[in-house]
């Protein structure tokens, strides 16, 4: 491995750990554009799951009284989010993945765009279960489709006016579990060669290091302020997302 591969994927790994330690998600669109820089798209996908499953676990452990005191609210994202992803894979032999990842990202644009410039975010306080399920089966079925499982589920939570450990109790451990059963289905397609996890075991350490580092900020962040992290994490998606796609 040249310093240069090295230095691509240290680099990757820490925006990615960094990203996912501050919000809970997203450590694919940031840590992949340096990781398909010097690994095949395959190799790059399989890096990087098992570094957001990795960091994960920290952040899973951050927001454990909240997962705790909410379980059911978990449930109605997660659960149908279980049955969208095969749904989501089989989609792939009649679906153009490029295409529904574009939509996705003009979405993300939209939204991240129009709520940004509010003052004012709108304010969803009633319980609403069902339409909690349809966002997680659309995660889930996203997900199998285009590996965008937290497209959605971000939105949805960022207009709720939950404090932060309760959104980051959603996030997390959703796009915990849709990124753990792919790892597997990875694994179990052999893509975890010696090469990959000669990757994998440089960039474990430096995403364990920078989501230490996002997590750290994210304790110190206000509810509000998480609030419009979302939305603008939300914007940046769409463009990471748009200019990976088109590029």
């Amino acid at each position: 491995m040249s310093p240069e591969v090295m230095a691509y994927v240290a680099a990757g790994a820490a925006a990615g750990g960094l990203i996912n330690g501050l919000a809970g998600f997203g450590t694919a669109l940031f840590a992949l554009g340096f990781f398909l820089t010097v690994m095949p798209p395959v190799q790059a996908v399989a890096v990087v799951v098992m570094i957001s499953v990795i960091t994960g676990t920290q952040g899973l452990w951050v927001v454990r009284h909240a997962i705790g005191q909410n379980p059911r609210r978990l449930a109605r994202f997660l659960l149908p989010a279980l049955v969208g992803i095969p749904l989501g894979v089989l989609t792939l032999s009649v679906l153009d993945a490029r295409t529904l990842k574009l939509v996705i990202a003009a979405f993300l644009l939209l939204y991240g765009g129009y709520f940004s410039l509010r003052t004012v975010l709108p304010r969803f306080e009633r319980p609403t279960p069902y339409l909690d399920m349809v966002v997680g089966f659309l995660g889930g079925l996203l997900g199998g489709a285009a590996s965008l499982s937290g497209a959605l589920p971000m939105m949805w939570c960022a207009l709720r006016p939950w404090p932060k450990a309760e959104t980051r109790a959603v996030l997390q451990p959703f796009n915990f579990v849709v990124l753990g059963l792919t790892a597997m289905l990875l694994a179990f397609k052999g893509a975890y060669s010696a090469e990959t996890l000669s990757y994998l075991a440089l960039a474990a350490p430096v995403a364990i290091a920078a989501a230490q580092i996002g997590i750290a900020i994210f304790r110190r962040l206000p509810d509000a302020v998480f609030r419009r992290l979302l939305i603008v994490m939300t914007f940046v998606s769409g463009a990471v997302l748009l200019a990976r796609e088109l590029l």
